[in-house]
């Protein structure tokens, strides 16, 4: 597993592909004004507008996050030759994205799509703008557009939300350039539509992935299970080598091949007028392939991304420095700290589930251990053993990597909540503290083994043992480096 640290974000803003946007281009007008009282003609608030904000939305907007993250961006689209049609490709080559591929109508309107915001609050949006399917020699010249900007270009991305740009003959170009392009993500309202050109990702969300199965959208807590469960049938009909959904507030499923599914975790803001954030997810997401990282890396990049976003108001991008301020946070808490949070937790229902250990090398057994940790509850702390602490336990060459390392990297994982270290060779007074409802462990422990169980069963609490994924340990990841064995083959 990579960990996304700023580190990584440092590293990843040095690489800079070239990456072809095709989709809808949106033009977002943010009118902001006061209101204080309502109109004479019917009873409905009079803002008294003072200021006029333009973003780019729909594939738009997906073009601006990923140039904002340092990529080459060719983006290929139609606008009307009109006033908003202007405005938004001069907002989009200030912003750095390449527009020369952007296709001109003389009897089209752009779309645009107007809000109304009075003292933070959306009132209103009004949409306008042309969305009939692009044929005949309008289509055509989008399609001849397509093959120029793709030439030497790194990754695709097909946005396709259903504004009418994808026309036969758009679609046709794109199916017959496929092959060229190294990475192929396609993000659409319908990914079967694009089942024939064998995507390397799709990215439908929640409705969107069940009206692929042809099944009812269960209710949050279910939706990550129902697409794992079936997650051949998400093959099947998209024809993509992975498939990410996105769960809104309950953050994304990531499905490939002879792997488990792969959870992240939103860090959901409450009355967020955010927009765009599944923009910046897909954006993000997509860069970290590019950058050959693992998808599950992917991911959770993506995840960290779109948390930046949802702090904000309107039409937002996220960029490198922002997403490496927020993983630069203090990681590990202070006991005090945490209990005062803890508490929040149990006084809102919510369940805590806590877990500790070394962490030392952070492998694939420990990732999956976590997120299924996760899943018990609502809640996840992990307790991080102290450097004292581990040489005590795993002898003078332990640790690998220092407890201020070790959280950090703990901390960029979306599943977990909070981390702490402690120095004790067992949790138990954090146990005493917290008085979380669940303690989990590894399978590869049982109740019995475990001193803390006393405690957690003395104020109500449950230990449950987790699964348990051999061959999968510290020990035997740190053998195979001093020995030189290939990842997989026994140490």
């Amino acid at each position: 597993m990579t960990a996304i640290t700023a580190d990584l974000v440092e590293r990843l803003s040095q690489h800079t592909p070239k990456v072809v946007v095709v989709g809808d281009a949106i033009l977002d007008v943010w009118l902001s004004g006061h209101s204080d009282r309502l109109c004479r003609e019917a009873p409905a608030p009079v803002v008294d507008v003072g200021s006029r904000a333009l973003s780019a939305g729909g594939a738009a907007n997906t073009a601006v996050n990923l140039a904002a993250m340092g990529a080459q961006v060719r983006f290929v689209s139609l606008v009307g030759d009109d006033d908003s049609g202007r405005e938004l490709r001069e907002l989009l080559a200030t912003q750095n994205v390449d527009t020369q591929h952007v296709v001109l109508s003389s009897g089209r309107r752009t779309v645009s799509k107007h809000r109304v915001v009075a003292d933070d609050q959306v009132l209103v949006r009004f949409d306008e703008g042309d969305a009939e399917d692009a044929d005949g020699e309008l289509g055509q010249q989008i399609a001849a557009a397509v093959e120029l900007a793709v030439e030497d270009a790194d990754a695709l991305l097909i946005c396709d939300y259903g504004n009418g740009l994808f026309g036969p003959a758009v679609r046709e170009v794109l199916a017959k350039v496929r092959e060229a392009v190294p990475l192929v993500v396609v993000d659409a309202h319908d990914c079967a539509r694009w089942r024939g050109i064998t995507p390397d990702l799709v990215t439908p969300n929640a409705g969107e992935a069940a009206q692929l199965l042809g099944a009812a959208l269960p209710e949050n807590g279910k939706r990550a299970e129902l697409f794992e469960r079936r997650r051949a049938e998400l093959f099947e009909a998209t024809g993509a080598k992975a498939v990410v959904v996105t769960l809104d507030r309950d953050g994304a499923l990531l499905l490939a091949p002879d792997t488990p599914g792969y959870r992240t975790w939103a860090d959901p803001v409450p009355e967020s007028q955010a927009s765009g954030a599944g923009d910046t997810f897909v954006a993000a997401l997509s860069l970290g392939a590019a950058a050959s990282l693992p998808l599950t890396a992917c991911l959770e990049l993506a995840q960290a991304a779109a948390c930046v976003v949802v702090h904000k108001n309107g039409t937002s991008v996220c960029t490198w420095t922002e997403l490496s301020v927020a993983l630069t946070r203090d990681a590990a808490l202070e006991p005090e700290e945490l209990a005062e949070l803890v508490a929040r937790h149990h006084e809102a229902g919510q369940t805590v589930v806590f877990t500790n250990g070394c962490f030392d090398v952070l492998h694939r057994g420990h990732i999956t251990y976590l997120n299924e940790a996760k899943r018990q509850g609502d809640v996840l702390v992990v307790a991080v053993n102290s450097d004292d602490s581990v040489r005590r336990l795993k002898g003078p060459d332990r640790p690998v990597n220092t407890a201020q390392d070790r959280a950090a990297v703990l901390s960029a994982l979306s599943c977990v909540d909070y981390v702490t270290v402690f120095d004790e060779d067992t949790p138990i007074n954090l146990l005493r503290r917290l008085r979380p409802e669940l303690y989990v462990k590894g399978g590869d422990y049982t109740e019995n083994m475990l001193k803390e169980a006393p405690v957690v069963r003395s104020y109500g609490g449950e230990v449950r043992a987790l699964g348990y994924v051999p061959e999968q340990s510290t020990t035997s990841v740190i053998e195979k480096i001093r020995t030189g064995s290939a990842v997989g083959e026994e140490a």
